[in-house]
């Protein structure tokens, strides 16, 4: 019975820690309509918030997969990059059909990126830490050498993708959504979910079930891969162009974002739902702080910073309680 309970847990989309997080933003936004009534609750900041959080958003369900999985992907912010560079650099050329095969290289280079991440750790066996600090040099490198050092500019071209907005939700805040809702699926109700999460919790435990770990490793990665590419590719359509060292800081912010939904660093649990509504705090939070001109911007580092410490301790301090004292909790009182 109470492995049958475990599994069903397992299966669930929502978790305790997501519950939570629904009730933080539920009081997050009372505390802005309360306090910030006109200037932040309004049509046009949302709009704003849901353009802005989608690129990080998608390379932070990038980063959740791979943690899930037991690995990290530091790579994932210069894997949008190049990306971008490779797509925009399409666009600028005079080949027929060049807006649409710039969307598609643009996937497929962030495909590419993810795979080799893949490979270095499965079949080299190099830390995924090691394998992706070193490969988002590699790729940084490349978005120089194709760049020229500069910036890779389009006109307009994607204009369609960013500026697209359906009952009033931006178009890259619904592919956000739509991504978060596949990949949650995916990971709560198919074999491959199963396989990542038996993966993350023990290799060797993988290994006797029968699973192929490097196989399943590699997916995790090719699929932080292309949802950097496509991350990539919204940047390019709401900023018209491209840089090899654009948004450095959403490598630290991913981070935070996917230990603040729930993921555990050390892989074999979490819930996708938890890193969607995380970003949702997070870019709501930075929009409010914004509302305040004596809070510099040179803070929000420290904020974030302090923010993953504070998470990485409350979850250090709920794995540590013992079961006994969890289910005592859980019991109804007579």
């Amino acid at each position: 019975m109470e492995k049958a309970g475990a599994k069903r847990n397992r299966t669930l989309p929502f978790d305790d820690n997501v519950r939570r997080l629904i009730i933080i933003l539920a009081v997050l936004l009372a505390v802005t309509a309360v306090t910030k009534s006109s200037a932040f609750v309004n049509l046009n900041n949302f709009q704003s918030i849901g353009k802005q959080l989608t690129e990080y958003g998608l390379m932070s369900l990038g980063m959740g997969i791979c943690m899930i999985s037991g690995g990290i992907d530091l790579s994932t912010v210069y894997v949008a990059n190049l990306s971008g560079i490779c797509a925009g650099l399409i666009i600028q050329s005079a080949v027929p059909g060049n807006t649409v095969l710039g969307c598609l290289a643009a996937l497929a280079v962030g495909a590419v990126c993810g795979l080799f991440n893949g490979v270095l750790i499965s079949y080299f066996h190099i830390p995924p830490m090691l394998a992706t600090l070193g490969s988002y040099e590699l790729f940084m490198g490349i978005s120089v050498v194709l760049s020229g050092g500069s910036t890779v500019s389009v006109n307009g071209e994607l204009e369609l993708l960013s500026g697209l907005a359906i009952l009033n939700i931006p178009l890259p805040f619904l592919i956000f959504i739509a991504a978060t809702i596949i990949l949650g699926l995916v990971m709560s109700g198919t074999k491959f979910g199963e396989q990542v999460y038996l993966t993350g919790t023990s290799e060797k435990a993988a290994r006797f079930a029968g699973i192929h770990v490097k196989a399943t490793v590699i997916k995790c990665y090719l699929v932080s891969g292309v949802l950097s590419g496509m991350a990539g590719l919204i940047s390019l359509s709401r900023l018209n162009s491209a840089k090899a060292d654009f948004g450095t800081s959403y490598t630290m912010q991913t981070i935070l974002v996917a230990v603040l939904g729930g993921i555990n660093p050390n892989g074999g649990a979490g819930k996708i739902p938890g890193i969607a509504f995380s970003v949702i705090i997070l870019q709501i939070l930075s929009s409010y702080l914004n509302q305040f001109p004596a809070i510099s911007n040179y803070y929000r580092d420290l904020i974030w910073g302090a923010a993953l410490l504070l998470v990485l301790v409350f979850n250090v301090e709920i794995s540590r309680r013992p079961k006994k004292q969890r289910r005592k909790l859980n019991e109804p009182k007579e």
